[in-house]
Parts: C-alpha cells; sequence; structure tokens
C-alpha cells in the first residue's frame, strides 16, 4: 500500500480521499477549508502537516480548482512537490490549459518528480465510489509510479500517450461537450415550460427519446425538484469553457457553441447564481422568456 497525499478535499478530491482509503492506503488529507480536513481526519485519514506528509508520500494528488490554485498547492512557496521524494509521482487532476500542464511538467522533472496529467471526470458520486473516469498522459514511469492510486479512484483510465497536455486537452473536449449538454437543457426546459408542459413528464419522455444526454439525464431533475444544491457549480463553466476558448481561438478552431453556452453561464453567474448546481443556468434562459420554474415564485 501507498503513502498518498489528496490537496483540495472539495467534492470531487473528498470521494476521491475516500476511495483512496478504501483500498487500503495511507492517505493525508488537505483543504483551506479546515472543517473538511477534519472531517476527513475522522473518517480515517492521516493527521500530518503538509510538508511531512509530502515527504512520506508516493503520490501527491491535487484536485484543486484552477491551473493558478494548482501551481500554488504544488510549486508555491508552501507547495508540496519541494518536499515530495525523487521518483515520485504529481497527479494533476484540474481542469486546466495544455500549456499549464507542459510546464508544470517540467518543473516537477527540475526536482526529480513524475507528472500525470490527470484530469478527471464522472462527479462527486464516482469519485466516492472510486469509479472515476480519469484522461491521463505522461511518461510510462509516471503511470507506473501513479497505478496505485489510479486503481483506487478510476474506473477506467485512458491512457492517452506519452505527451503531457493529451491529458488535458481530452478534458477539454469533454467539458465542450458538458457545458453545451448543460446549457442545452435549460434552454429545452425552459421551451418546454413555454409550451405549458409538464417538466417531470418532458424530462420522463426525453431521457427514453433521441434527443437526450448523460447531461440532460443528470441535471433536468435538479430544475424539477428545485434543487440546486451545488454537485458541480455554474462557478465551474465561465473557467473551463473560457479555458476552451482560448486553446480553441489558439488553434484557429471556431467553437461557436461553447461561445453560446459560455455567454449563459457568464450571465448565471452575473446573476448571482455562481454558486448554485449548474443546472441553475435555466434560471437565465426561464427569466428571460418570462416562464416559471419549480420552485420558483410566479
Amino acid at each position: 500500500m501507498a503513502v498518498v497525499t489528496v490537496i483540495g478535499l472539495g467534492s470531487m478530491g473528498h470521494g476521491m480521499a475516500q476511495s483512496l482509503l478504501r483500498a487500503g492506503h495511507e492517505v493525508h488529507g488537505f483543504d483551506i477549508d479546515a472543517a473538511r480536513m477534519a472531517a476527513f481526519r475522522a473518517e480515517g485519514g492521516a493527521s500530518a502537516d503538509l510538508e511531512t506528509a509530502a515527504e512520506r508520500s508516493a503520490v501527491v494528488v491535487s484536485v484543486v480548482l484552477n491551473a493558478a490554485q494548482t501551481e500554488a498547492v504544488l510549486f508555491g512557496p508552501q507547495g508540496a512537490a519541494a518536499h515530495m521524494p525523487a521518483g515520485s509521482v504529481i497527479l494533476s487532476c484540474a481542469t486546466i490549459p495544455p500549456a499549464v500542464a507542459r510546464d508544470m511538467a517540467g518543473c516537477a522533472a527540475a526536482l526529480g518528480l513524475h507528472y500525470l496529467d490527470a484530469p478527471i471526470s464522472g462527479g462527486a458520486a464516482k469519485a466516492a465510489q472510486g469509479e472515476l473516469s480519469i484522461m491521463a498522459s505522461g511518461s510510462a514511469e509516471a503511470f507506473a509510479a501513479a497505478r496505485p492510486a489510479l486503481d483506487a479512484m478510476a474506473a477506467v483510465v485512458h491512457d492517452l500517450g506519452t505527451e503531457v497536455g493529451a491529458g488535458s486537452a481530452m478534458k477539454a473536449v469533454n467539458q465542450l461537450l458538458a457545458g453545451v449538454h448543460i446549457a442545452a437543457m435549460g434552454e429545452a426546459l425552459t421551451l418546454a415550460a413555454s409550451q405549458g408542459l409538464d417538466l417531470g413528464r418532458v424530462v420522463e419522455g426525453i431521457s427514453a427519446s433521441a434527443g437526450s444526454s448523460w447531461m440532460f439525464e443528470n441535471r433536468a431533475p435538479h430544475v424539477v425538484g428545485a434543487d440546486y444544491k451545488p454537485r458541480s457549480t455554474v462557478a465551474i463553466w465561465p473557467k473551463d469553457l473560457g479555458i476552451i476558448s482560448d486553446i480553441a481561438g489558439a488553434a484557429g478552431c471556431p467553437v461557436p457553441m461553447t461561445a453560446s453556452a459560455l455567454a449563459q453561464f457568464r450571465a448565471a453567474a452575473a446573476a448571482g447564481l455562481a454558486g448554485e448546481d449548474d443546472a441553475a443556468v435555466t434560471k437565465v434562459y426561464a427569466r428571460a422568456a418570462h416562464v416559471t420554474l419549480p420552485g420558483e415564485a410566479p
């Protein structure tokens, strides 16, 4: 069994740390929220400061929000990488631009560390079950060093080759589809409401029809149940769709559907919905159409 440090105990990181614990690893969990750390230690997480944990860890898993946070927790003044033993591996799981992943891989190599570009997909439930989809790229040595953690956290690991950045590029493709599908879900439910349809029946009917998607089937029930407790927040999408827009622009690749979805998520965030479940993007469409969603005042 390995010693593993998980940095970031949000909805995804906490589930990943739990999965590592169930697999028998010694797991150190860190978060800026002390209550999250205390809760994880109560579940069996190890107790040590970050420097000590990093010194003992064969694997450090970074599950923070974005590129800036990833760089800070790994390579900043109080970062973990400087304390990790040579030959250990970093798993970088945030959605970041491929170029940033390549830069961080270079920083890791300079310290004698392996780096696996390893974005994740599947949501909080799959994270807690150890059934994530991980889109990974890096050297054979990085994959080998990370294997005990990957086996505990993932149902499937997509080996995208040795070039760091390929994992992040694949995650961008996934996030393009996911973000567009959530925005399309909100648009479709608003159209249905404008036609006087019962939204519960709409979800039932579309979920069994050709127009469905995983995101529709997962998120539309949140709207029907007026349940906007965040599993994945609105705030994630201006970041992720913004990354997609940037890398597509650099490649000369038009992404008009991404641009449309990005505008809706930015509008949702500006309307004060940033901390709500990302299904709340539906409220932007509904307010523009002057229709009332379940749980909303007429």
